[in-house]
């Protein structure tokens, strides 16, 4: 089964098996462009768990931030959204800042920039398996579509056309069709499973950071009172 297969590959015209090579080709890049999202965002949503619950059991926000600055190099997610709001809040403070609402504006405006970078980081190719997903069956199609033109433009050349000889021309464009979805089912799968991940992922980072923007508003608040009373 495995050479007559073959066989109708190596015997299929020229366009066809430029389409099985593309589909091939898409598919291999799917397979690999899944494995290393869903290493990724695993590792994203353990390292995420991991912080939040430091987080909580921190006694001193600033410890905390001391630490992750230390590694900026190997941060990522949570981290960075907690550095990047933290570090704006104490400069703006530093700078003078005392109103809540302008602190609290700094800090959310900069760690939604960091969300919005981690996010691009997580949903980075997952568009290639939306395009291997829904255009591999209609490039297989058209090898499909051209290899039956092909069949029947050479039983032209044939007097007496029987199911013998119209089948192997058939048998080789379908094959293409057959590659397509191959290629497509594995790749819908993939990006429906990993999209949904990485958003369920992003709903945390966001839950995280009102969480943290709580804990600034507590501050924030609590520097303008004190610079309200030392006015009086």
């Amino acid at each position: 089964m495995d050479s007559d297969l073959l066989e109708l590959v190596l015997m299929a015209s020229p366009v066809v098996q430029m389409v099985m090579l593309l589909l091939l080709l898409m598919s291999i890049a799917a397979w690999a462009v899944a494995f290393a999202k869903s290493y990724q965002v695993k590792n994203a949503m353990r390292e995420a768990k991991e912080f939040e619950n430091a987080f909580w059991q921190s006694e001193e926000l600033t410890a905390l931030y001391t630490r992750v600055e230390n590694q900026r190099d190997n941060a990522k997610g949570l981290e960075i959204i907690f550095a990047d709001g933290f570090k704006e809040f104490m400069r703006l403070q530093q700078q003078g800042v005392s109103e809540a609402s302008d602190l609290m504006a700094g800090a959310q405006r900069t760690m939604k920039i960091a969300f919005s970078r981690e996010a691009d980081y997580l949903e980075h190719r997952l568009s290639l398996l939306a395009t291997v997903g829904s255009s591999a069956p209609y490039i297989g199609l058209f090898g499909t579509v051209w290899g039956v033109m092909h069949a029947f433009q050479s039983l032209g050349n044939v007097q007496h056309a029987t199911l013998a000889s119209v089948a192997p021309g058939i048998s080789e464009a379908l094959i293409a069709t057959a590659i397509g979805l191959f290629a497509a089912i594995p790749a819908v799968i993939a990006y429906n499973r990993l999209s949904n991940r990485v958003d369920r992922l992003l709903s945390e980072y966001e839950n995280f950071a009102e969480g943290f923007l709580t804990i600034l508003q507590r501050q924030a608040h609590s520097i303008e009172s004190q610079k309200n009373k030392s006015f009086q």
